[in-house]
């Protein structure tokens, strides 16, 4: 930015006629442009990388929460029992987890793609701060699923231990 200032005033200084300043204009126009963009594109890469790290987080989390109930649920007293209904709905919420951070995956992905799309540089940071607050706000709801979700697992790993 700053060579493109001092490249700016030395035009204006040596040019002898309005002509110079005006392409002197256009041409940083261009620059601050195309520097925008640069800006913005890494932006959303940078949001994308980020997304992949949270969705690698909630990966383990959910893989943890997986391995925790198939441990309670092969520590039963009497394995001939079906399996008690809080595990099969812990199960199912976990599966729904799943499917859910894989929709929304795909999801942020297509948003990603639209947003390195658009042309004008206003809008495509709208819809970046946009797509950033979406994230936030999803990842605090699936921060509150996951807690509830070890909250069901830590009850049922309790009930458990006292039929014992």
């Amino acid at each position: 930015m700053k060579a493109t200032i001092i490249f700016l005033a030395a035009i204006i200084t040596t040019g002898n006629g309005t002509g110079e300043l005006y392409a002197a204009a256009d041409q940083l126009d261009e620059i601050l442009r195309e520097q925008t963009k640069a800006r913005q594109e890494e932006k959303a890469k940078e949001l994308k990388a980020n997304e992949q790290l949270d969705n690698l987080k909630r990966d383990q989390q959910l893989q943890r929460s997986q391995q925790d109930l198939d441990r309670i649920t092969q520590q039963k007293l009497d394995p001939s029992q079906p399996q008690r209904p809080e595990a099969g709905q812990i199960q199912q919420q976990l599966d729904q987890i799943k499917n859910d951070q894989q929709l929304q995956r795909l999801q942020t992905e297509q948003q990603i793609n639209r947003i390195q799309r658009e042309t004008d540089s206003l809008r495509r940071q709208q819809q970046i701060n946009e797509l950033q607050r979406q994230q936030q706000i999803r990842s605090l709801q699936e921060q509150i699923q996951r807690n509830q979700l070890q909250r069901d697992l830590e009850n049922l790993r309790h009930q458990q231990q006292n039929l014992r």
